[in-house]
């Protein structure tokens, strides 16, 4: 788990980590990813699910929080169009975004921290037609 703590207004890290990392975690502590984790993980109990999005945003989730309870099924971002048959990123399966309609999953989770863009692409273009339900993994609040 990652650990930062104030001492005297310098902040502390008690171990290694790059700094996009370290801003990726205090983001998603800034909107109580944590406690939603558990929300969701609530609600996507014995579905299947598809991480959208294979970036440092994502490794830093998978490194930092326990998600091994979710059922991953795959990981799909656009740069693996033409993948290799097995090719993997962060010990999952990978997918090109055109083949998650034949994959068909319960959820696609979107793990990036400007999702609204790419659920839009997902819903209206790449996934039109099917019962994907697709959310983004940190959930925003608006203000």
């Amino acid at each position: 788990m990652f650990n930062l703590f104030k001492k005297k207004e310098k902040i502390v890290i008690t171990q290694e980590e790059f700094p996009d990392e370290i801003a990726n975690i205090e983001y998603l502590e800034s909107f109580n990813f944590s406690k939603n984790l558990k929300k969701l993980k609530r609600k996507i109990k014995n579905k299947t699910v598809v991480i959208y999005g294979a970036g440092v945003f994502f490794q830093a989730i998978k490194k930092h929080y326990d998600i091994s309870d979710i059922n991953i099924i795959g990981i799909s971002d656009r740069r693996f169009e033409g993948h290799e048959p097995n090719e993997e990123c962060f010990g999952y399966k990978v997918y090109a975004p055109s083949e998650l309609k034949d994959l068909n999953p319960d959820y696609v989770l979107v793990a990036t921290k400007m999702y609204i863009s790419i659920i839009e692409d997902l819903y209206y273009n790449t996934l039109k037609g099917t019962k994907i339900k697709i959310k983004p993994l940190l959930k925003k609040g608006l203000f």
